[in-house]
């Protein structure tokens, strides 16, 4: 199976599945990201990729992804400044 094939069977899946689906594993990986924060591993990347999965199903998702895309790169740009004027 491709990736476009298996893009439409999980297109053809019903909504409710495809909720439940979209719902356990970006809601598994917000957690995982949760816990990384405090204790060893990649905490923030596990927790944009949650959003990333959550984001295809919900929109409150979509929001909150957007919003952490453009403060996390106002955060990298304002880092990068602080480097170069040392």
């Amino acid at each position: 199976m491709n990736w476009e094939q298996g893009k439409q069977a999980w297109r053809r899946l019903p909504h409710p599945l495809r909720w439940l689906g979209v719902a356990l594993v970006g809601g598994s990986l917000l957690i995982a990201g949760g816990i990384m924060l405090i204790t060893p591993g990649p905490g923030i990347p596990v927790i944009v990729l949650g959003l990333v999965v959550l984001a295809t199903e919900f929109a409150w998702a979509e929001r909150t992804l957007h919003r952490v895309r453009h403060e996390g790169g106002r955060a990298w740009q304002a880092t990068r400044s602080r480097l170069r004027r040392r």
